[in-house]
């Protein structure tokens, strides 16, 4: 059975840091600092297989008319669980995240599943979705934009 809390103290930031850091195509190479930094400023989704964090889902919003999605991801041993659209039921149902304006993302991996979720009747009343597919370039870099070089 998959938990999804909101409870920051739950985070396995390690594992964050190291999904974001080695695996993700978007964060490749984040410093730690940097990712904790983030979560401490954005309302987080875990997903839990008891004690065991298997995936997040990060929100920043002003939690009154703008969120922006990210850094939604689920370990690899645990996908084609669903846990990717339980995590985005929770952001969806979550009492903070109603009657916003505007509720962006970016995704070039898994656009299928934004676009079910962006879909729903209900959600699409109370928001208006923007999701962006960026088509990969050459000299696109990895590094995140704020980080000073390395």
């Amino acid at each position: 059975m998959i938990e999804i809390s909101c409870d920051p103290a739950r985070l396995d930031t390690a594992l964050i840091h190291d999904f974001l850091s080695n695996q993700s195509h978007w964060a490749r190479g984040v410093p730690r600092a940097t990712v904790e930094r983030s979560l401490a400023h954005s309302l987080c989704f875990g997903a839990y297989a008891g004690s065991d964090q298997v995936g997040l889902a990060r929100v920043v919003t002003d939690r009154a008319t703008f969120a922006w999605l990210a850094d939604v991801f689920v370990l690899e041993a645990r996908r084609g669980e669903r846990i990717g659209a339980a995590l985005l039921d929770a952001v969806i149902a979550h009492p903070d995240l109603q009657g916003l304006r505007r509720f962006c993302l970016v995704t070039r991996t898994a656009p299928a599943l934004y676009a079910r979720s962006a879909s729903r009747r209900s959600w699409r009343l109370r928001s208006g979705w923007s999701v962006s597919t960026p088509r990969p370039t050459p000299a696109r870099t990895e590094r995140v934009a704020h980080d000073p070089p390395a």
